[in-house]
């Protein structure tokens, strides 16, 4: 990854004021000497009469990324293959009705807390905060209407290095439980370098916690009925989060000799039916990887490699860890794009975070936002060839 493309997503940001009710297509044409573009199209109308808009971000390479306003999603994501052929590589539908009926967070934008907090309440100066239980007793995702479940405010933009589309909003104070009124603003940008960033910023006006992801389900063939078993992940992570059975850490456990060794490319397929207590907790692999590297810089995360389609996929990230989940709750009731039935473990996820249940265990890193400050972080997804 090319050090001078990591600003590509910082300039030229629009805040929109409302999102429109109707809105017709349109294309940001780039610079002459580049090729990228970005457009947007009708998307479908929320129970309420809210439009919806679908953006499409394109590249010279034929790259296309496809993203709606509601829940920030991740609809499409066309990339070529080792002969040059393209192909989806993530899960989803094809019309908002599918996101809106039941979706397993497909490709979608998560908040205000990724991953699950411990009996669905947590503490900040004394006083307890209960949220949304949605995952048993635990609260996962943001809660039942999560930021995976919103209309955002949404407005496209290009400059000479990439091209995309900023999400805002403002998550009120008390929204599935949490504190503060939380202004939050997430871009996602396409550059010619095949990368897709994601931007995450907010602030708020009291003490809360926050940790924004993104949850797309990736499988490099471009053909899910595949299984992601023949796929090989890479994690420069030396240990893991060992789980309960309601999947809350428990304690940090080196990889070393145990299935959760991803230090050097391996087949996910080749170890997930071991028996292991934690593999039956979780399933199969639900777990959060923490990175050897604790800067908050950006960083090496990860890689994901298909031999038969030749496609990698490099992760770097400025977050402490990664949450890989190996479609173990796919079942095959879902009908995806194409009418394809998502099968077990035909997707997984890899979704750059801090630790799941950071609130309540004081040990981990913070997700603690205060008024006055800040949260940025990125991760950039890199799709290329061998």
């Amino acid at each position: 990854m090319k050090k001078t493309i990591l600003l590509a997503a910082t300039s030229l940001i629009i805040w929109s004021c409302s999102t429109p009710k109707k809105q017709e297509e349109k294309t940001v044409e780039a610079p002459v000497e580049s090729g990228l573009t970005v457009s947007s199209s009708d998307f479908g109308q929320m129970p309420d009469g809210s439009a919806v808009s679908l953006f499409t971000m394109k590249n010279d390479n034929g790259v296309i990324v496809k993203v709606t306003n509601y829940g920030g999603i991740i609809t499409s994501l066309i990339a070529p293959d080792k002969d040059g052929n393209m192909g989806d590589i993530v899960l989803g539908y094809d019309s908002l009705s599918g996101y809106l009926k039941s979706s397993p967070y497909f490709g979608a934008l998560i908040g205000r807390y990724g991953n699950r907090i411990a009996d669905a309440k947590f503490s900040l100066d004394g006083e307890e905060y209960q949220l949304q239980a949605n995952d048993g007793k635990n609260h996962l995702h943001g809660g039942v209407k999560g930021f995976d479940k919103v209309l955002w405010d949404a407005s496209s933009f290009k400059n000479e290095t990439s091209a995309g589309v900023v999400f805002s909003r403002v998550s009120p104070d008390g929204e599935e439980g949490y504190p503060g009124n939380l202004t939050a603003e997430v871009t996602y940008a396409l550059n010619n370098d095949n990368e897709l960033t994601f931007e995450y910023k907010a602030t708020t006006d009291k003490k809360t916690v926050v940790n924004l992801t993104n949850h797309a389900y990736f499988n490099l063939t471009g053909d899910p009925s595949q299984t992601i078993l023949d796929h090989e992940l890479e994690l420069p992570a030396n240990t893991f989060l060992s789980i309960d059975n309601t999947l809350i850490p428990t304690a940090q456990t080196a990889v070393e000799g145990t299935p959760f060794d991803f230090t050097s490319a391996t087949l996910i397929g080749a170890r997930i039916g071991e028996e292991n207590e934690q593999l039956a907790f979780g399933k199969g692999y639900d777990h959060c990887w923490v990175y050897t590297d604790s800067s908050d810089s950006l960083k090496f995360g990860g890689s994901l490699y298909d031999p038969s389609s030749g496609r990698l996929m490099n992760i770097y990230t400025m977050e402490p860890a990664i949450q890989f989940y190996s479609g173990n709750f796919l079942d095959g009731k879902l009908t995806g794009k194409g009418g394809i039935n998502y099968q077990f473990r035909t997707g997984l996820c890899l979704e750059t975070q801090h630790y799941p249940d950071s609130p309540n265990q004081p040990e981990f890193p913070s997700t603690v936002l205060e008024p006055g400050q800040e949260y940025y972080t990125k991760s950039v997804y890199e799709f290329t060839t061998k």
